[in-house]
């Protein structure tokens, strides 16, 4: 395997870990704080409001349109030429996300009766829903600059700056919800205020990387620049296709909240458990590979870049399998641990298992979605993405509507799980039918090794986790046994992993090729 890959592939899995681990203690802190009820409902759907346009438009489209441009521009070699490109994006993404942002504080109450007209049934809720929208909704203006920094950043080859930013965003909320809710009237508030506050740090902690690489953008604004139409002409496409799986959980927002009090809070936690998976792995390996992929094709390289996806999708392979069988079989210990204190209560624990187990069962799916849609931008293709897409999101809306009466809100984590693997079999078996990905030979083995290892932590989590005496256990017994569970769980995936005969070297990207292009990765 490539040391070079594999080390970007350790840094931003790395500054990942932190970022993610500050986000469970932020969400320990909401759930100790503020509980679950109206009031949280409202923030969360505040919340995921703008963060979902940020998703869809900044890390999503904007990464898978900006940087095989920005790549190409690298490879011509003009310094003045890649200098003017992310002037003139910059000044095209600032005007595009300014009139964003405006229009969303503007159409706030329209928004969240779109996003969640079951609180219109709760004026209360609704009331708050639009305060705090109207406060996050410029998060989205600071996020996408930020984004376009990261772009700019892991173009060069610089991935852990852009992959330890979003730690700052949980920082200010932690710092909102300890100290300044407190002197809030209504202290859910304060979260809103935390993410406004988390944006603008997040960009400001972006400029000196910039500077030290001499790419800091000056604003010029030229719409017409060849360079800034094509960015623009592929994001359109790329807004949907990258960003499908997001489309899919605001859909879950929409219908939970009609269901009972609670639903939208059990949703929002159990989908931050499966985030932290997909976060270290799938964005990460998106990251990472999307600038190699792009540099491969402009180099016509196809060898290279089918290999760099076939060691992708191992990688997925490897790691998705033992993390879903653990948020599976320890839905309820992980949730408690983590979650039950004060206003959280074992109901909830209860409630937000079921739809973690739910979300859980497509995290596979999630992280293949994330590996294979560079495959297709690296080419400067996103349409077929949005076409696979769009058949992802019927299914997934059609599926909602058949589950969500027998399962309720886990019913809504369920098909959204379902529409991803849809999604990725789609996008598959598409690389594979156009040959640009050939799998290298050992796969069947490959897999019956993982297979084999999955079945026996399996078998351990399920006879040895004994949780009936769980919910009279103190808080430090719960914390060791938790851990305790997942490394007996790990041990046991990565000792049969050995003993079945997997090795390092299966995984190598470099393992088949010529010995001058295992150098040239």
């Amino acid at each position: 395997m490539s040391r070079q890959l594999f080390k970007s592939t350790v840094i931003v899995a790395s500054m990942t870990l932190i970022s993610r681990v500050l986000g469970f203690i932020r969400d320990m802190l909401i759930a100790r704080i503020f509980g679950v009820n109206i009031a949280t409902d409202a923030f969360f759907v505040a919340f995921k409001i703008p963060n979902f346009f940020r998703r869809l438009f900044a890390e999503g489209a904007f990464a898978h349109a900006f940087v095989p441009v920005l790549t190409d521009y690298k490879e011509q070699g003009s310094k003045v030429a890649l200098k003017l490109l992310v002037d003139r994006t910059a000044g095209a993404l600032t005007l595009i996300l300014m009139l964003i942002s405006v229009v969303g504080v503007l159409v706030a109450p329209l928004l969240i009766l779109l996003m969640a007209p079951g609180f219109a049934w709760q004026g209360t809720q609704q009331e708050l829903g639009v305060l705090m929208l109207k406060i996050t909704f410029p998060y989205l203006l600071f996020i996408g600059l930020v984004a376009f920094a990261g772009g700019i950043l892991n173009a060069h080859g610089k991935f852990a700056i852009p992959a330890l930013t979003p730690a700052f965003l949980n920082i200010c909320m932690i710092g909102a919800a300890v100290w300044l809710a407190p002197f809030m009237d209504e202290p859910v508030v304060a979260l809103a205020w935390g993410v406004f506050a988390g944006g603008v740090v997040q960009l400001l902690f972006q400029i000196p990387a910039l500077i030290a690489l001499r790419m800091m953008p000056r604003c010029r604004l030229r719409l017409n620049d060849p360079g800034v139409k094509k960015i623009i002409g592929l994001m359109l496409p790329a807004i949907f296709s990258v960003s499908v799986t997001q489309i899919n959980l605001l859909l879950d927002t929409l219908i939970a909240s009609f269901l009972a009090v609670g639903s939208v809070s059990w949703l929002y936690y159990s989908d931050r458990l499966v985030e932290f998976p997909l976060g270290i792995l799938g964005l990460t390996l998106g990251a990472v590979i999307l600038p190699k992929l792009a540099k491969f094709h402009a180099s016509e390289n196809p060898a290279a870049f089918s290999n760099i996806l076939d060691w992708s999708l191992r990688l997925v392979l490897l790691v998705c399998m033992p993390a879903t069988i653990g948020l599976v079989l320890l839905a309820e210990p992980m949730l408690s641990t983590l979650f039950q204190y004060n206003e959280f209560s074992l109901r909830d624990v209860h409630y937000a298992a079921m739809s973690l187990r739910a979300y859980s069962i497509g995290l596979l799916g999630y992280v293949l979605i994330k590996v294979l849609v560079p495959g297709f931008s690296a080419r400067q293709d996103m349409k077929t993405p949005v076409r696979y897409g769009f058949y992802a999101m019927v299914v997934s809306l059609l599926l909602n509507i058949v589950l969500v009466f027998p399962f309720a809100h886990a019913g809504l984590a369920l098909a959204t799980s379902l529409g991803a693997f849809f999604n990725a079999t789609l996008l598959l078996m598409k690389i594979l039918k156009e040959k640009v990905y050939r799998p290298v030979s050992g796969w069947s083995v490959f897999c019956f090794r993982i297979f084999l290892a999955s079945t026996a932590m399996s078998l351990v989590l399920y006879y040895w986790v004994d949780v009936s005496w769980w919910n009279q256990w103190s808080s430090s017994d719960r914390v060791i046994n938790l851990f305790k569970w997942i490394l007996i769980g790990l041990l046991t995936y990565m000792g049969t992993l050995v003993l079945v005969g997997l090795r390092l070297r299966h995984l190598s990207v470099a393992r088949n090729m010529p010995r001058n292009m295992s150098e040239f990765i």
